[in-house]
């Protein structure tokens, strides 16, 4: 899996499939956690089926809610792929409307409609964050502070100790060098950057 793209916002997909109602909930989703929450917020009780998948890196799950094995969970996680998105939750509700669809139906329904809904909605570029740690003299401090929106770099803990301060940073990938280099000037070369390694 190679995707560099998720949903910029929520999308619903609606479609009829021989007198069965399809409605079609997607959104872009960090963790598994919040993955099951959107699940969770828009099943609907009265429904004959609420089956879903999600694509959170190599991290997958589906569910087919009572229809035959394989014939909705996993056909919606495919759709998921097909449309090379990452970072999607898709919860695909059916209301049976009389007529059976069959093995195959089902699995061209609920594909088919997950991945008509993921091709209409609006996709934005999923930007690689990494942490870094930056220390500084305490003068550095607030001119440091001032300036980190510049590189869309967010703030999650700060220590002071006695020679100065140490910042742990979220920043995007791409900003590394141009922050390295910004500290590197602001601290006439005292104060560092390092990338915080991710456990395993």
């Amino acid at each position: 899996m190679s995707a560099t793209h998720t949903l910029a916002a929520p999308c619903t997909h609606v479609e009829e499939v021989r007198k069965s109602r399809f409605v079609v909930h997607a959104a872009a989703v960090d963790d598994p956690v919040a993955a099951l929450s959107f699940v969770a917020a828009v099943s609907d009780a009265t429904a004959t089926h609420n089956c879903w998948a999600y694509r959170i890196g190599q991290e997958y799950r589906f569910n087919d809610d009572g229809e035959p094995g394989g014939t909705a969970g996993r056909p919606i996680l495919q759709a998921i792929d097909g449309q090379q998105l990452d970072r999607v939750v898709v919860v695909v509700t059916r209301w049976f409307g009389g007529i059976k669809l069959g093995a195959g139906g089902l699995v061209r329904a609920y594909g088919g409609c997950a991945a008509e809904c993921l091709r209409l909605a609006e996709r934005r570029p999923i930007i690689e964050r990494i942490a870094v740690r930056v220390r500084c003299d305490f003068s550095a401090l607030p001119v440091l502070q001032a300036r980190l929106a510049d590189f869309a770099a967010d703030i999650r803990t700060t220590q002071f100790d006695a020679d100065g301060v140490e910042i742990a940073l979220g920043v995007p990938r791409e900003q590394l060098e141009r922050l390295h280099a910004f500290v590197r000037d602001l601290t006439r070369g005292r104060g560092n950057v390092e990338e915080i390694p991710v456990a395993p």
